[in-house]
């Protein structure tokens, strides 16, 4: 089996690649990673070219334009790369009967909503990045939904592509992130001021790329059947930025990082005192349920324990262990 990964050089791309490393997958299965310097995903041409020559059966696209504010500048190119890429990449999928993995974000919903959002609810973004993305989701499901078959194949034979769409946010991994921004800070400040009204999960890049991998592949790391559609992937649990950034704050203090500043000096601020270019989302709850009931359907048994509560786990511990790595390697 082929596998391609787009978005090498991004938090989600790297947690694939460190998973694929650490497992057989690599003997079993031929794995290609794609970054910018290999493909220019604002190039259609380009990315059909990569994926003829590669031909993937499991296309896994973790890149994206995800510029929040200079996206409201930069509209082509976010449009270009978050939604025109991903209609490329499940256009492939859908004529060569390969499975596709593409990740969106909470930015499609107007955040006006009391209760988390379903899978099954309306889009509504409000500035240029969640468009872009909202457009690619719908792409994607245009594509898959379009009467297309491969020339190759006998009329009336059905095709075995399938995709996931699976929405996220707070992404936090090895890269640039809130989390990490903080942690930054809090070597330099004594006092800091973080929104307070705009609530959330944060997501563990990792966790979210074995989450993916639990979805598509079987016991035997072969790509297994599914129901194509939009999955909420978010740990369980919610919080706000603000005591996002205490309870990393507090979780480096722990593990004895040397801070200038403490959580209780950490002040709660509304968002209407720190604007922003781009509009966010005031709540990007999001409600998992489609993805819980597809796994735990398929997990059950002794086996997948350690999978289960992977599955079933809430941010707070993969956070305090992602904070805990930082401060190991001295990145804090």
């Amino acid at each position: 089996m082929n596998i391609l990964v787009f978005g090498k050089d991004g938090q989600l791309g790297k947690a694939f690649k460190a998973i694929f490393d650490e497992s057989k997958l690599e003997k079993l299965h031929r794995i290609s990673y794609v970054g910018r310097a290999e493909c220019n995903l604002a190039n259609p041409d380009a990315i059909t070219t990569l994926l003829n020559q590669i031909k993937p059966d499991l296309i896994i696209n973790a890149a994206a334009y995800t510029a929040v504010d200079q996206a409201e500048r930069e509209v082509d190119l976010a449009y270009a790369i978050n939604a025109k890429a991903p209609e490329c990449m499940a256009q492939y999928a859908k004529g060569h009967s390969a499975t596709f993995l593409h990740y969106s974000t909470d930015y499609v919903f107007d955040g006006s909503k009391a209760s988390p959002y379903e899978a099954t609810d309306a889009r509504n973004p409000l500035g240029v990045y969640g468009k872009s993305k909202a457009a690619g989701e719908v792409g994607i499901e245009q594509v898959f939904q379009s009467k297309q078959q491969h020339a190759s194949q006998a009329i009336g034979e059905e095709l075995k592509a399938q995709y996931a769409i699976f929405r996220t946010s707070w992404v936090y991994g090895e890269g640039v992130n809130f989390i990490r921004t903080i942690l930054r800070l809090a070597k330099e400040r004594q006092t800091l001021k973080v929104i307070a009204d705009q609530y959330g999960v944060p997501s563990s890049a990792r966790w979210l790329a074995e989450v993916s991998l639990a979805l598509v592949l079987d016991e035997s790391n072969q790509i297994r059947q599914f129901s194509s559609g939009i999955y909420h992937a978010v740990p369980s649990g919610e919080t706000t930025w603000h005591a996002l950034a205490c309870y990393a704050v507090q979780a480096a203090l722990d593990r004895g990082a040397v801070l200038q500043l403490r959580p209780d000096a950490i002040e709660a601020i509304p968002a209407t005192e720190y604007p922003l270019p781009a509009p966010r989302p005031m709540n990007s709850r999001m409600a998992r349920g489609a993805l819980d009931a597809f796994l735990t359907d398929r997990l059950d048994g002794f086996a997948n324990v350690p999978k289960l509560q992977l599955l079933q786990q809430s941010w707070e511990p993969q956070v305090e262990v992602y904070v805990q790595d930082l401060v190991h390697r001295k990145l804090i």
